[in-house]
C-alpha cells in the first residue's frame, strides 16, 4: 500500500488557536483576517476524533477535539440551528448559518456521540445534536441533508433511538425522491448537474440503507456512486469535477480547479459501499481518492505537504500555493479513513 505513513497534525495545529481553526492560509501561514467557520470546525472535530481512535494517547488530537467541541457548543442558537462565520475577534457574523454548515455540525456531533473519548463530551454532543434535530426540516438542499444523515447514522448506530431512525428515513427519502424523479436513464443522479462534494450524496444513501436495512436507499446509493465513478475515474486516475463550470447534464464537465474536498468524499463513499457490500473493489477506488493528494492525478503533482497540510486546489498549471483549513482537513480525513481499513502493520502513526 502507498502512503502508509499518516500525515501529521502539524499544519492543522498551526491553523488552530484556542477558538477554532482559521479558515484560510496565505501559503502555509494562517490568514487571521478570514476568521473561523462552523463548516471547518465540524470537519476538524471529526478529524481529531479519528486521530484519537488510532492513537488514544495523542494529546494534540485531544486538545484539538476539545477546542472544536467548545466552538460547536457556542455556535448553536436557541432554535437548534448554528451560526457559521465568526470573526477573529470572536464576533458572530451571521444570524444563522448556511444549510451546509448546520448539516455539517449535526454530522460532527453525531460522530462525537459515537466516537468521543470522554463521557462528558458524548453527553454534550447528544444534547447539542438532539436540540439541532429541530432544524432537520429546515434543511432544503441535498448536500446539507446528506451531512445530517451521516451524523444520524453514527448516532443511531450508537444509541438506537427511534427518533434518529425516523429522521434518517425522512431525509434519505428526500434524497431518494430526487434520484427517482430523474427523467433520463443515462443520467442516474440527484440533480441536473454535478457541483461540489458530490460523492456525499450516494454515501448518505448507502449509510441510510445499511442503518435501516432498507434496499431502496442502499441500492440508489450504489447506482449513483457507480455513475459518479464513470464520470470521474479515467484510466485508473480520479479526476474530480472542477469548480470552474462544474458539470451540467448534456454539457462538458469542467476539469479544473479540482478541489481536495472531492477526493475525501469519494474515499468515504467507497468505504460506505465496502461496508454495505463487502466488495473490496470499493477499497481500491478509495485508494485512488487518497492517491489523488499524493500525485496520482491529472497533472501528476503532489498536493499533500510534509507538515500534513494540503494545497487548496489543483489547476492545469499545478497545485495552489495556499493550504487552508478545508483542504488540509480533507487530506487528513481521507488518510485516516483509509488507514483504518488497512492492515494494522500499515497504520504507522507519528
Amino acid at each position: 500500500m502507498l502512503h502508509a505513513k499518516l500525515p501529521p497534525l502539524d499544519h492543522l495545529l498551526a491553523m488552530t488557536d484556542n477558538t477554532g481553526v482559521i479558515q484560510h492560509a496565505t501559503e502555509t501561514v494562517p490568514n487571521r483576517s478570514t476568521g473561523y467557520c462552523t463548516d471547518d470546525v465540524a470537519r476538524a472535530f471529526i478529524v481529531a476524533l479519528m486521530r484519537l481512535e488510532m492513537d488514544p494517547r495523542d494529546e494534540t488530537a485531544h486538545r484539538l477535539a476539545g477546542t472544536m467541541l467548545a466552538y460547536l457548543h457556542d455556535a448553536q442558537i436557541e432554535d437548534g440551528r448554528f451560526h457559521n462565520f465568526m470573526s477573529f475577534d470572536r464576533s458572530w457574523l451571521d444570524e444563522v448559518g448556511t444549510n451546509d454548515s448546520v448539516g455539517r455540525a449535526l454530522w460532527a456531533l453525531g460522530y462525537g456521540i459515537r466516537h468521543a473519548p470522554e463521557e462528558g463530551w458524548r453527553r454534550l454532543c447528544r444534547t447539542l445534536f438532539e436540540r439541532g434535530m429541530a432544524s432537520l426540516e429546515w434543511l432544503q438542499y441535498p448536500r446539507s441533508q446528506a451531512y445530517a444523515i451521516l451524523g444520524l447514522a453514527h448516532s443511531h448506530a450508537t444509541l438506537r433511538e427511534t427518533s434518529y431512525a425516523a429522521a434518517i428515513r425522512y431525509l434519505a427519502g428526500e434524497l431518494a425522491a430526487r434520484f427517482e424523479a430523474r427523467d433520463d436513464a443515462d443520467w442516474p443522479w440527484f440533480e441536473n448537474n454535478m457541483t461540489y462534494d458530490n460523492a456525499r450524496l450516494p454515501e448518505a444513501l448507502i449509510r441510510a440503507g445499511s442503518e435501516l436495512a432498507d434496499a431502496r436507499f442502499g441500492d440508489a446509493g450504489l447506482v449513483t456512486l457507480a455513475f459518479y465513478e464513470s464520470v470521474t475515474i479515467e484510466n485508473g486516475v480520479f479526476v474530480p469535477i472542477g469548480n470552474q463550470g462544474w458539470y451540467e447534464k448534456g454539457g462538458t464537465r469542467a476539469r479544473y480547479a479540482q478541489q481536495p474536498l472531492e477526493a475525501v468524499s469519494l474515499v468515504d463513499a467507497e468505504l460506505a459501499a465496502l461496508d454495505a457490500t463487502g466488495d473490496t473493489a470499493h477499497l481500491d477506488i478509495a485508494e485512488l481518492g487518497l492517491a489523488w493528494y499524493y500525485g496520482k492525478n491529472s497533472v501528476g503533482v503532489t498536493l499533500a505537504l510534509p507538515n500534513g497540510g494540503c494545497a487548496d486546489g489543483l489547476e492545469e498549471e499545478g497545485a495552489s500555493r495556499n493550504a487552508g483549513a478545508e483542504s488540509t482537513l480533507a487530506l487528513l480525513a481521507a488518510a485516516y479513513s483509509v488507514a483504518q481499513r488497512r492492515p494494522r502493520s500499515l497504520r504507522a502513526v507519528r
